[in-house]
């Protein structure tokens, strides 16, 4: 009997203990107290009356501050976000050309509690197309290339982790009836050595079956009368597809609106595999992942 008291007075204490420790183990995140005050500033380095978007450079220099912060989270509106717990940094775009970009800071405070503040700004960044180039691109003012329909490859397609069309190449004149033969793309620098593109598609422009919505229109692969017209000015860029100088020149393009050269897939972005003073090859993954391919030559 004994023995049996000694085991119940053993129990309730070890419960009793239990229930002490479980006390213990409580926790207090103080008060939920939101930040205040909130000032953001984002200052574009090089920026004046000349240049009201800055110098090119795409430095800035973006400042937050407000009461009972902890730290900050920086969304800088191009896809990249950081935390900055001083809440000030300088930031680099690398994007060329005259981009907006919405800059959104996090504030947290104590207890997680959360304060945002926005502010747009505009930022050129300046790229050197050099000069190779742009020689053979535009000459010494500009050139008109046409699809060089003769040459195996002036049309195809591939994966997207390789430089050559692994999933169809066109044989010479193979796409013969889908009016891109007629095509002509003619290529001009200005006075700055921007370079601006032209599209003539004589009223039509062949479309691919899988991009044929993304253009706005319905059906299958067919002549569509898609408008190319008026000057385009292009931003290059040094490109970002992993390619080394055996495959490609590593510079690439981007064409504003339809993003049109010749055919129609769905890309916007070209990157130029090669060119001489006569001949190009580009290639561009189009909106589905796949990698597509043209070669143009000089209209004679």
């Amino acid at each position: 009997m004994n023995q049996f008291n000694f085991k119940n007075i053993l129990l309730v204490l070890l419960c009793v203990l239990g229930i002490s420790s479980c006390e213990k183990a409580e926790y207090s995140f103080g008060d939920l107290t939101a930040p205040s005050d909130l000032l953001l500033t984002a200052t574009v380095a090089g920026l004046d009356n000349a240049n009201p978007s800055g110098n090119g450079s795409g430095n800035v220099a973006i400042a937050a501050s407000a009461n009972n912060a902890i730290t900050y989270k920086i969304d800088f509106g191009n896809g990249d976000v950081k935390m900055v717990p001083s809440g000030s940094i300088n930031y680099k775009y690398s994007t060329p050309g005259v981009n907006d970009y919405t800059i959104t800071v996090s504030v947290i405070g104590r207890g997680g509690v959360v304060s945002n503040l926005s502010k747009k700004v505009t930022v050129f960044v300046s790229f050197e197309i050099p000069s190779q180039i742009l020689q053979n691109l535009t000459g010494a003012t500009s050139k008109v290339w046409i699809v060089d329909k003769d040459e195996s490859g002036h049309f195809g397609v591939g994966q997207p982790d390789m430089f050559w069309p692994n999933w169809y190449s066109a044989g010479p004149n193979g796409r013969s009836g889908e009016g891109i033969y007629d095509d002509e793309i003619t290529f001009q620098k200005d006075a700055n050595n921007q370079v601006l593109m032209n599209v003539q598609n004589n009223g039509d422009t062949w479309l691919i079956g899988e991009a044929v919505s993304y253009y706005g229109f319905s059906g299958g692969a067919d002549k569509y009368p898609v408008v190319t017209t008026g000057s385009k000015k292009l931003v290059f860029m040094d490109a970002n597809s992993g390619s080394t100088s055996e495959f490609s020149t590593q510079i690439q393009f981007m064409v504003p609106g339809n993003g049109i050269v010749s055919v129609g897939v769905g890309g916007t972005t070209y990157e130029i595999l090669e060119l001489t003073a006569t001949t190009m090859h580009l290639r561009t993954i189009n909106f589905l992942g796949a990698a597509w391919y043209q070669k143009f030559k000089v209209k004679p």
